[in-house]
């Protein structure tokens, strides 16, 4: 049997032998995650090289499901005398009945994300020097520039993944960040501006233009120099396209999560088939879009990532979910298994979360707000999910007045109801964005494509000292 991928990381036999035993004494499914990670980090801060490390590790999780309870355990390893050993223990927790035998057969090969330049193949101080290029480029956009850091990062993932239902399949996992971080000073006031650019991608996604990300990250820091306080009150609200989208992925995603909803602790819980919000809005949660940050080609239990239509015409349409999710709704499973690494179970996850684009120009959005808030992008916030009540802070934020983008704020937040917010949309503009963030639950840490074009909002409340 050949696996769907050139060189799996356990072989087939071995999986077979530990699947057996771990299922030696009953159990409904077992499964073995084997992965194997490489990862560079350069950091470059006020003008040095501040450090350059990198790692590698490999190992297996295997899981064993009898019931509705859950074993696993963990090896950093991949030889087979220590995984019998793990399945060993592992099979002690099931009385259930009798042996299973298992047939493994390989998936089809799910198609590479593609990858122009591995960034293993650019040389180290190729990267040094982009990243000093960074600091310059931010320091030169003006003379109020008193720090900048300048970090990147790449990760290889490669996992195989067998299971008892005879699942064989695996995935080659590339993504590369760059994070420029600009600090500006002026009469003891301090302010600071961020971007990112990143992607399931290789080198070509940074050697493009890497020194635009320092630049916008320098104009974020001087123009929040002169911002003003930030109004208070009901009024309409454009955000911005890009990491704006993480409104959608805090107040509205993670309420989509099926572990949520079957815990009772989603607003969403019995929507699904309701109109929730107008017509014309759609949305999408896209663990295949082609070279974006949370896309891989299958998830952490080896099913397809797919396009899963979360709001289609205002209707809900799906949630998220995993294997045991699934099986518990009654469902297929819709390729949302995340997990951080073989260390970890894997858990219902959003990938690239997206307000799909309208038909509306920008300027158009900014004109029908008339005066209200331009919120760029985000910082901070709280979401809780059982009532879809959310803050967040604004960290790059304008005034709209007569129609117009005005002055930069500061200090302002936004706070509102999930479920309320999305029947507050007016119009969706057709630039839709995505931007790269981590995003953290139940322990692990996974990378999530957050995006969406630029939204108006009727009526939001926002928090301000002006």
């Amino acid at each position: 049997m050949s696996l769907p991928q050139e060189t799996p990381l356990l072989d087939p036999g071995v999986a077979e032998r530990v699947i057996a035993r771990t299922l030696q004494n009953g159990g409904d499914f077992a499964e073995v995650y084997a992965e194997r990670r490489h990862g560079l980090s350069v950091q470059f801060d006020d003008g040095r090289l501040e450090g350059a490390s990198d790692g590698a590790e490999e190992g297996v999780g295997v899981r064993l499901v009898v019931g509705d309870a859950t074993y696993f355990g963990h090896v950093d390893s991949l030889a087979e005398p220590e995984l019998i050993e793990l399945a060993q223990s592992l099979s002690q927790a099931s009385k259930s009945g009798a042996s299973k035998e298992v047939t493994l057969v390989s998936a089809a090969r799910v198609a590479p994300q593609r990858v122009t330049l591995p960034p293993e193949e650019v040389e180290l101080v190729a990267k040094i020097e982009m990243l000093r290029a960074c600091d310059e480029t931010a320091r030169a956009a003006g003379g109020e520039i008193t720090q900048v850091s300048a970090g990147f990062g790449e990760n290889r993932r490669t996992v195989t993944i067998y299971n008892s239902e005879g699942l064989a399949t695996g995935d080659d996992r590339i993504r590369v960040r760059l994070a420029v971080q600009a600090i500006a000073a002026r009469d003891g006031r301090i302010e600071n501006g961020t971007e990112t650019l990143g992607g399931h991608v290789g080198y070509e996604l940074i050697a493009d233009d890497p020194t635009k990300i320092a630049a916008s990250a320098a104009r974020k820091a001087l123009t929040a120099l002169d911002a003003v306080p930030a109004p208070a009150g009901k009024m309409p609200v454009v955000v911005g396209n890009g990491f704006g989208g993480v409104l959608l992925h805090e107040a509205v995603g993670h309420g989509l999560e099926a572990d949520a909803v079957q815990k009772g602790a989603s607003v969403y819980a019995g929507k699904i088939g309701e109109q929730l919000a107008p017509k014309f809005v759609n949305a999408y949660d896209d663990g295949r879009k082609p070279g974006e940050w949370g896309t891989d080609g299958i998830d952490d239990e080896g099913m397809p990532t797919q396009q899963i239509p979360i709001l289609e015409d205002g209707v809900l349409g799906s949630f998220l979910h995993d294997r045991r999710s699934a099986q518990k709704d009654g469902v297929v499973s819709t390729g949302n298994g995340r997990r951080e690494s073989f260390r970890h179970l894997p858990v219902p996850r959003m990938t690239n979360t997206y307000f799909a684009p309208g038909d509306e120009q920008v300027a158009d959005l900014i004109e029908a707000a008339g005066i209200g808030l331009y919120a760029v992008s985000f910082g901070g916030g709280q979401v809780e999910p059982a009532t879809g009540d959310f803050v967040f802070g604004v960290s790059e934020g304008y005034l709209i007045e007569g129609g117009r983008v005005t002055k930069p704020v500061t200090g302002a937040t936004l706070t509102g109801n999930g479920l309320a917010a999305l029947w507050q949309i007016e119009a969706i503009a057709g630039d839709l964005k995505l931007a790269t963030g981590y995003c953290g639950k139940a322990g692990q840490r996974v990378p999530a494509g957050v995006g969406q074009p630029h939204v108006l909002l009727r009526e939001l409340t926002v928090g301000g000292t002006a």
